[in-house]
């Protein structure tokens, strides 16, 4: 698959991810129809250079804004993210059980 179709499907995903909510890496893969591919979420998301995708809404599976060689995108992610009404824990960790997106499912279309 082509890396510009397969980022496409996973911005497609980002999207749906409301204000307010966060998914994981690999729940957003997963929900692009690549399981256990969470890193091709990563590699999508340093990818992007529009703003239509909301990068910020994604995290790691322990709720956490995941490092980067850049400090100032973290703390930019986490500006983002608490201007949306997300809370950190005192550790810098979200409650997925409060703030997880729990996106209702869509049967996919073969043109998906």
């Amino acid at each position: 698959m082509d890396p510009g179709s397969r980022y496409e499907r996973i911005y497609r995903v980002v999207r749906r991810i409301p204000r307010g909510r966060v998914a994981t890496y690999g729940q957003v893969a997963e929900l692009a129809g690549f399981p256990g591919q969470a890193r091709s979420v990563g590699y999508a998301l340093s990818a992007l250079d529009e703003r239509s995708v909301p990068w910020q809404r994604v995290v790691n599976a322990q709720g956490k804004i995941s490092t980067r060689a850049e400090r100032e995108a973290e703390e930019l992610q986490r500006v983002l993210l608490e201007g949306e009404g997300v809370e950190f824990s005192s550790d810098g960790s979200i409650s997925l059980p409060r703030f997880g997106w729990r996106p209702r499912v869509r049967k996919s279309s073969p043109r998906d």
